[in-house]
């Protein structure tokens, strides 16, 4: 306003001077008041934040062991209902039974069926074995025979031939 009146060539009034004096007052206890707020608020964050703070402290393992009974106790009640009414309202209907029972009794006769002819085909091996044993043995009876009258026709031709040797040496 000095500047104004300075400008103007005008002076100031004793009421504007009062005017502004209040004014500078007013602005000063206004710095004052702001920084007293400023500092208030400082603290009222400080305190809001240690509070959430604690909060979130007493918070985490309530809400961890509502998760936890959550999906131990209520998840699979859940589970099971939207199951059992997936089933009621599925239009397909009910796979038939006799179909895997048929697959087991066939498979049943066909494996009692593979037994028993593995059991006469053993039962034949067996019959087949013995008789071919029967031969073989009889094979060897021969030919230890001729092995035998062999050996004692050599027997006697060396025997001759010793007793030759032997009247010759006297």
């Amino acid at each position: 306003m000095k500047a104004q009146a300075a400008r103007t060539g005008q002076r100031m009034t004793p009421v504007a001077a009062q005017a502004r004096a209040q004014a500078r007052l007013a602005a000063g206890q206004a710095r004052i008041a702001a920084e007293q707020a400023r500092i208030a608020a400082e603290q009222a964050r400080m305190a809001a934040h240690h509070r959430i703070e604690d909060a979130r402290y007493w918070a985490a393992p309530m809400l961890e062991e509502a998760a936890h009974r959550v999906e131990d106790q209520l998840a699979p009640k859940v589970s099971s209902m939207l199951t059992a009414a997936a089933d009621r309202i599925d239009p397909t209907p009910a796979k038939s039974r006799r179909w895997p029972v048929m697959v087991l009794i066939t498979g049943i006769a066909v494996g009692a069926m593979g037994y028993m002819a593995y059991r006469r085909n053993a039962q034949q091996w067996t019959e087949q074995m013995k008789d071919s044993a029967s031969d073989a043995s009889r094979w060897i009876s021969e030919k230890a025979d001729q092995t035998a009258e062999s050996t004692e026709q050599t027997a006697s031709t060396v025997s001759e031939k010793a007793d030759e040797a032997s009247r010759k040496m006297q």
